[in-house]
């Protein structure tokens, strides 16, 4: 299992990670199996969407915005209720498929980091299966 950090510019983004994943699994010589790339916080998540277009990541998060907005009343004391509810509907994690040493995505797929508490110091797993 390989640990990547990374750091959030602010509350709420999309980071592309897809190349740090395919070195790390092109570090692991695997040739076929399946890749885990796994979130351990709360407030984040992982998935996989458009990577051509920018408009996308900032249409994701300008929805989940105006759907689970931080000032609705919500009893968590922490102020980042909103931030769990959007982890929870992304997902902590996203399975790859590993085949002759890399990664299948669709010809339009990048792999993201969500953040929807930022900025902070976050970190993301990937354990291949092979």
């Amino acid at each position: 299992m390989t640990e990547q950090r990374i750091k959030t510019p602010s509350r709420e983004c999309l980071i592309d990670i897809t190349e740090q994943v395919k070195t790390i699994i092109a570090k692991a010589v695997i040739n076929d199996g399946i890749a885990v790339v796994y979130c351990p916080h709360t407030t984040a998540g992982i998935t996989i969407n458009e990577g051509a277009d920018p408009s996308v990541k900032s249409d994701i998060v300008r929805f989940l915005r105006d759907m689970i907005p931080r000032t609705y009343p919500f009893d968590h004391g922490e102020g980042n209720s909103d931030a769990h509810i959007k982890a929870s509907i992304i997902g902590s994690s996203a399975n790859l498929i590993v085949q002759n040493g890399g990664i299948i995505l669709g010809t339009w797929q990048s792999i993201y980091f969500c953040e929807f508490d930022g900025p902070r110091s976050r970190k993301f797993l990937v354990k291949i299966i092979g």
